[in-house]
């Protein structure tokens, strides 16, 4: 599924490789079930959706405990029947129980499905990364 992820986050502009991230991701697939950092969303057995969050101890001392949100997927067949937000309220949820302050999450710029979403459940813009291509056309 994060390879569906990774494929469908590529129509909003991201840099990911689905297939070629595979063996990394399957690695921190087990990392996270180890932690208990990733949930799971079933229908009739069948596994439609996922979350991966974890709390961040980064080297930067800070006034807040960053929970992440690192990925959260619902397959297309299952989303508007609350599987997504069911998902992302169990993180926040095991993320305030880890010791987390603030949740924090990111979402392509262009996604405007997953950052209307995200606005629905109070999630505001906190910090905004810019790129620019070092491509040169007339080169």
């Amino acid at each position: 599924m994060w390879v569906d992820l990774a494929r469908d986050q590529r129509s909003y502009g991201s840099h990911l490789l689905g297939p070629e991230n595979r063996a990394v991701i399957r690695e921190t697939v087990v990392q996270r079930i180890v932690a208990e950092d990733l949930l799971v969303a079933r229908l009739e057995e069948r596994v439609v959706g996922f979350v991966m969050f974890t709390v961040e101890h980064g080297r930067y001392e800070q006034d807040v405990t960053p929970g992440l949100v690192e990925n959260l997927y619902v397959a297309p067949d299952a989303r508007r029947e609350g599987i997504g937000s069911a998902l992302l309220r169990a993180a926040e949820d095991r993320l305030v129980d880890d010791g987390a302050t603030v949740v924090q999450l990111e979402a392509m710029a262009d996604n405007d499905a997953a950052r209307q979403f995200y606005a629905a459940h109070g999630y505001t813009p906190h910090r905004l990364t810019l790129e620019k291509s070092t491509e040169n056309d007339t080169a």
